[in-house]
């Protein structure tokens, strides 16, 4: 584990936004001699976040910080930010649902489908499932995840993925 102190940024970017940078030897170490870039960062020591070291294209590294977690923390632009890091040994780089983790054992062809998607995409898909609150919303975006995979042979499309979380919200 690695800690260091740092300042919320914001990038110019249309692709980019809120973010902290990360001091190059931590970063070295996790790149280099851990070999990932998949981290778990504690800021402020109050709130745990799974995330990814950012390359900046100049040699730097960032992490972004989105607007949920910056409101959890009371973080405006500049204010300084105390973090801890580690590397993130979870088998996806993010927490998995009981809701889905259950769905998965029991389906075995959603889960094949699950399984052949690139690890940023199962991270996305765990990202919808766990930011839910209700333990019952948990379960049904599992299940029309799952579905929406075997329907269309693995392939993924969000916007389609979209209509199809519209369309079940309709029958509930």
């Amino acid at each position: 584990m690695k800690t260091f102190e740092t300042k919320i940024e914001q990038f110019n970017s249309n692709l980019w936004d809120y973010h902290f940078m990360v001091p190059e030897k931590v970063a070295e170490y996790f790149v280099l001699n851990v070999k990932t870039r998949r981290v778990v960062c504690t800021l402020n020591q109050k709130l745990n976040m799974h995330c990814a070291l950012m390359h900046d294209g100049s040699g730097q590294f960032f992490i972004n910080i989105n607007k949920e977690n910056r409101k959890k923390l009371g973080l405006e632009l500049g204010d300084n930010i105390q973090i801890e890091i580690k590397a993130d040994e979870s088998k996806y780089g993010i927490p998995l649902p009981d809701e889905m983790k259950i769905l998965l054992e029991q389906d075995e062809i959603g889960s094949q489908f699950f399984h052949k998607l690139t690890p940023g995409k199962q991270r996305s898909l765990l990202h919808i499932v766990g930011k839910v609150k209700s333990s019952e919303i948990r379960i049904n975006k599992s299940l029309v995840i799952l579905n929406f995979l075997k329907d269309n042979n693995g392939i993924l499309d969000f916007k389609q993925l979209n209509e199809a979380f519209k369309e079940a919200n309709k029958k509930f």
